[in-house]
């Protein structure tokens, strides 16, 4: 059964709509671990739209499970980790006018400067994973930075579980999962998973991780933190 990260960015995005100081994501964190979350995910973006640098710092005391910090390679995000030493780092791509991420990394093009982020996070003893699209080539230049894992974009199967035509995305994603899973890395998936669509994804044999935010904190609007991850949970457990 995949452990679930709940990521708590848009509960900032919340706050930040008003330059306020609630809701508060710290606050967040401690709520979902008392649900059940098995980590906690937060982005820190360039522009800081939605998380914060005391937010990042302040979540990493509270945190008593693991706290994965989602980051595009760059030197000042490298920096921030250092400074943070999170438990996982996981390395997006990212694009200022993107609403969201669109797509995973293309490891292929960006392997050796991959390399020496890898490198210098795992030296702190950061957990690195990848974020790629199901794509065997990816797969094979993420072994080739030295990551430990990989998390498996599911944007796409998502967008067609809505259409009612997603069982060659979901063949996509179990193919990806078990050829990431023969070359020894932990196979991580996110993005786009709902409470309709995210029980075909559990059933995947070898992801040891799902990783979800908007849906969860969707709902928690109209149910309730603390219920909203134990529904996730009950979800991907069956």
């Amino acid at each position: 059964m995949p452990k679930l990260g709940v990521n708590i960015d848009h509960v900032a995005t919340v706050r930040q709509a008003r330059r306020t100081f609630e809701p508060d994501p710290v606050r967040a964190a401690i709520i979902c671990e008392l649900a059940g979350a098995d980590g906690i995910v937060a982005h820190l973006r360039e522009d800081r739209r939605h998380m914060q640098d005391r937010d990042l710092e302040l979540i990493k005391q509270v945190v008593n499970t693991k706290l994965n910090f989602e980051m595009a390679a760059t030197d000042e995000m490298v920096e921030k980790a250092l400074g943070i030493l999170p438990d996982q780092v996981t390395l997006v791509p990212e694009r200022r006018e993107e609403l969201t991420t669109e797509g995973g990394l293309d490891v292929r093009k960006q392997t050796r400067d991959l390399s020496r982020v890898v490198e210098t996070l795992q030296g702190k003893g950061i957990t690195v994973s990848l974020f790629i699209d199901p794509e065997e080539e990816q797969i094979k230049a993420s072994v080739e930075t030295g990551a430990g894992a990989v998390e498996v974009h599911t944007g796409r199967y998502a967008e067609n579980y809505l259409k009612g035509d997603f069982r060659e995305e979901l063949r996509r994603l179990a193919t990806a999962v078990e050829i990431a899973k023969k070359t020894h890395l932990s196979v991580h998936a996110g993005h786009g998973l709902t409470y309709e669509n995210v029980e075909l994804v559990a059933n995947i044999d070898g992801i040891e991780e799902l990783n979800i935010g908007h849906t969860i904190i969707a709902r928690a609007v109209l149910v309730g933190l603390e219920r909203a991850v134990r529904d996730m949970i009950a979800l991907i457990r069956r």
